[in-house]
């Protein structure tokens, strides 16, 4: 059973959210909070996945995200936001944050991602993604992006799992879909996050978007 709690200071929010996660199978909403409960909240329900608002008028979206990384054992978490562009996005996502997705997000498509997100993968939600590297200095494809560069330096088999790292498979998933043992997709995920200079999952995938690794699509893990 996956355990999730859900972050925002709007309670229809919340409560939706909750009704769409609570009626499929193996996820259960502990809990739910506003912003200035959120870390209490997560402290004595102890779930594997929090959703976390970005932006909440009681508390910043960031430093709950921080308090949360900084937990003994951490859930998985995702910030939600109603942007298509936010500029908190990419600060969430280098301070600990495992993706993030928007709130309009189809409702068949929200408990696949928490999944996602529970077995150790990488949720980022494709509009949202685009529009933030579209604007972000650095990621036009007319500038050069040295960082991008960077995927130049891993070998075929590294970028294979780069790119399901990035679509957002746990090391297990990673491990049936190339038939690898996952001792040694961690020893890959391992070399490639040391070659591409990130400290994180998410940041090679924004990377591997960046290099134009990642097809154009619809809504997907991520």
């Amino acid at each position: 059973m996956v355990r999730v709690v859900v972050v925002d200071d709007e309670a229809l929010i919340r409560s939706g959210f909750s009704m769409i996660l609570n009626a499929a199978d193996g996820i259960e909403v502990v809990a739910t909070a506003a912003g200035g409960q959120a870390v209490a909240t997560v402290r004595e329900h102890r779930p594997d996945v929090v959703l976390l608002d970005i932006r909440m008028p009681d508390v910043d979206g960031l430093s709950v995200l921080r308090e949360l990384v900084a937990l003994p054992q951490p859930p998985a978490v995702a910030m939600l936001t109603t942007f298509d562009t936010d500029e908190y996005i990419l600060t969430a996502l280098n301070s600990g944050a495992c993706g993030f997705l928007l709130k309009d997000t189809e409702p068949e498509q929200l408990a696949p991602l928490v999944r996602t997100l529970a077995a150790g993968g990488v949720v980022l939600s494709p509009k949202a993604s685009q529009s933030l590297l579209r604007d972000h200095p650095g990621s036009r494809a007319e500038a050069p992006d040295p960082q991008a560069g960077r995927v130049d330096r891993l070998s075929d088999r590294e970028r294979e799992v780069l790119v399901l790292i990035a679509e957002g498979l746990s090391n297990a998933d990673i491990g049936a879909r190339m038939h690898l043992g996952t001792g040694t997709v961690k020893d890959h995920v391992s070399a490639i996050l040391t070659k591409l200079r990130v400290g994180g999952r998410v940041q090679a995938a924004l990377l591997a978007q960046r290099a134009g690794l990642l097809a154009d699509g619809p809504e997907r893990r991520p």
